[in-house]
């Protein structure tokens, strides 16, 4: 099963909603370059380029919750934490197998896909409505 970015998944802050539709457009090429065999190394070099990006991602997450003074943002990056070492240990199970096995795509499912719909429905939305309230209380 694919990712989609819906409705659900929109934050309010264009260029942090926009990231995420390039994550999703990332994890779903790890997932086309599982379903088509491409082998393993080009489902490494995948998931690899989705590890540099998530990163790119995380760091401007964390930044903007910095300029905000964003109260929660140490267990934000907890959680920015758990997924990278999630993206390491698929890694690992890569590396360990002959390709992309059945079993590595329900972990990309389940580890990958289902935390970041979470992710962004509870904790990205609360930074940005954290966000918006911190400006309009400033306008007052």
């Amino acid at each position: 099963m694919y990712a989609e970015f819906d409705d659900s998944l929109v934050t309010g802050n264009e260029t942090i909603d926009s990231q995420h539709k390039e994550l999703i457009d990332k994890i779903n090429q790890l997932l086309e370059a599982c379903e088509e065999s491409s082998g393993k190394v080009q489902a490494i070099q995948t998931l690899g380029y989705l590890a540099d990006y998530t990163d790119f991602h995380f760091k401007e997450e964390e930044a903007l919750q910095e300029e905000i003074q964003y109260p929660g943002i140490a267990e934000h990056k907890r959680q920015h934490e758990d997924l990278r070492r999630v993206v390491s240990e698929l890694h690992e199970m890569l590396e360990e197998s002959e390709g992309p096995t059945d079993e590595f795509v329900i972990q990309v499912q389940k580890n990958v896909i289902d935390w970041l719909y979470r992710h962004i429905k509870g904790f990205d939305r609360s930074v940005a409505e954290y966000k918006n309230m911190t400006l309009n209380n400033e306008r007052l």
